[in-house]
Parts: C-alpha cells; sequence; structure tokens
C-alpha cells in the first residue's frame, strides 16, 4: 500500500526589476509617497521600501515555486517492534541560516554614519553608492552574484573578511572600506575609484582610466548626480554648483569624495 502526498507550492510572485539590474521578488506591492513597498512574504511586516523612481519595470517571476520539504515516512518494522522513524544525522543535516531583518533608513543611516566617519568618507557618498549598487534593499543578488546592499562580489568579500554579505553591517563596513582603498590607490580621483569599483581595478589598469562601458560610465554619472543632488538640498547656498567634497588645497580638477587633510571630488568625475 502506497501514500501519495500533495506538495505545497509557493503562491505566484512577481519581480521587480531595478535600473541597477538587480531584481527583487515579492508577494504583492504598494505604492507609499515616493517609496514601493515590496512584501516579501504573505505577512503585514516583511517588506523592504525601495524609491518607485528606482524601479525600472515588474516582471511576472517565471522560475519554478520551491517545494515544502517532506518529513521522511516511518520505516514499519516486525508487529513485535516499535515503528521507528528515520531521522538524518546531525553531522549531513543542513544548517539553518538565520535571516537578515530588513533595516529601516534610520538604522542604516546610523551605519553609513559610523563607516563614513572610520574610513574618513563624506556618509552622502555612501549612500549614492548604496543607492546606485542595491537600491537600499540588503537582500540584493545581482546577475554577477555581488550580494548585499554594496554589492560585494564573493571574492572581495573575502578579502575583506566578510563572512555574510547580506549583515548590513558588515557589508557597510567593508564596501566603505574598499572604497577608501580605491580612492587612496587612484589618488582620490573619483571617477577612476568608482569605475574600479564598478567594474573592477583590472579593467581601470587596462584602459588607463575609466573603461569605455556604456554601464560603468552610466554608473559614475548616476552616483555623481545623486551626491551632488544631496548637497544641494542640504544647503541653499549650493544652488547651482557642482559640488563633490569641499576642497582647501587641490584645484577644481582634483576633487575626492573622501575626507582627508586636504581635498575631495573632481570635475573629471562628473564627465
Amino acid at each position: 500500500m502506497f501514500l501519495v502526498t500533495a506538495a505545497a507550492f509557493a503562491y505566484p510572485a512577481d519581480l521587480a526589476v531595478l535600473r541597477n539590474g538587480n531584481s527583487i521578488r515579492h508577494e504583492r506591492r504598494q505604492v507609499v509617497g515616493a517609496v514601493t513597498r515590496l512584501y516579501l512574504n504573505d505577512t503585514a511586516t516583511g517588506y523592504i521600501e525601495i524609491p518607485t523612481n528606482e524601479i525600472e519595470r515588474f516582471e511576472v517571476d517565471t522560475a519554478p515555486p520551491a517545494l515544502k520539504p517532506q518529513a521522511p515516512p516511518p520505516v514499519r518494522v516486525s508487529q513485535f517492534q516499535q515503528p521507528v522513524t528515520v531521522m538524518t544525522p546531525p553531522s549531513v543535516r543542513p544548517q539553518a541560516i538565520a535571516p537578515q531583518p530588513v533595516l529601516d533608513r534610520a538604522s542604516l543611516g546610523k551605519l553609513v554614519n559610523g563607516a563614513g566617519e572610520r574610513h574618513q568618507i563624506d556618509p552622502d557618498f555612501i549612500n549614492s553608492v548604496i543607492r546606485a549598487e542595491s537600491g537600499f534593499n540588503s537582500r540584493a543578488v545581482s546577475k554577477k552574484g555581488a550580494q548585499g546592499l554594496m554589492q560585494l562580489m564573493p571574492g572581495t568579500a573575502s578579502q575583506l573578511g566578510v563572512n555574510n554579505s547580506f549583515d548590513p553591517n558588515a557589508n557597510v563596513e567593508a564596501g566603505t572600506k574598499y572604497l577608501r582603498e580605491l580612492l587612496e590607490k587612484y589618488n582620490f580621483d573619483v571617477a577612476k575609484a568608482l569605475a574600479a569599483y564598478n567594474a573592477g581595478p583590472h579593467r581601470v589598469e587596462q584602459y588607463r582610466g575609466v573603461p569605455p562601458y556604456y554601464e560603468t560610465r552610466a554608473y559614475i554619472a548616476r552616483i555623481i548626480r545623486d551626491f551632488n543632488r544631496q548637497k544641494l538640498a542640504e544647503s541653499s547656498a549650493l544652488t547651482g554648483k557642482k559640488l563633490i567634497v569641499r576642497q582647501s588645497h587641490k584645484p577644481p580638477e582634483q576633487k575626492t569624495p573622501a575626507k582627508r587633510s586636504a581635498p575631495q571630488a573632481t570635475e573629471r568625475a562628473s564627465r
């Protein structure tokens, strides 16, 4: 005699495709002001908020739904013995990964401010990089495998000592540290540092500057434009000016977003 059990499937879901190429699977969505709230499950609390203008389109998720794991059936032995259940040995049981909590913007702001202070980079610049990389989605995964808020590739994350790229604190700390290293490597040339962050330092070395990739050039322009927008919004005194970072020693064409004894961004970086 055989028993047939019905497998439970997940409900159909949609994908929110972001302008940076990432996609977020969600059960439903709701527009709240300037953001779109994506519900990741059927509860009212499991959601993330993405700026609506960062979402390019919505698609139906055509990936096959995951099966719910079924408990192994009991193994029947002779009628004089008690039924026993086959159990998976502890040594081969899959380890459960604790889900990372959805980080609100206030908490993320504290993480960014702390990382910016430790590595002497303007927090607004870090936020601009996060917006371009993941749209503030700590669970984002790119098609190439980059993960988390600042989209760390597994190899880069390992070099920076990150065990879990979906941990917002570890991701922002490592991503900011890496940005600082790239800024120092390219003598605080913002465009080259961002190009290396996006396409890899080897491409910057190969082309002796910003690679001729449309994606990389658009990425650089988007970050600098967003950073300038934040600075213009902070003070009416900056209206009509392009200010990437305050300067004290270098001429305008040698600016950088990192805080140091002299300068900060570059006019070249906005080109």
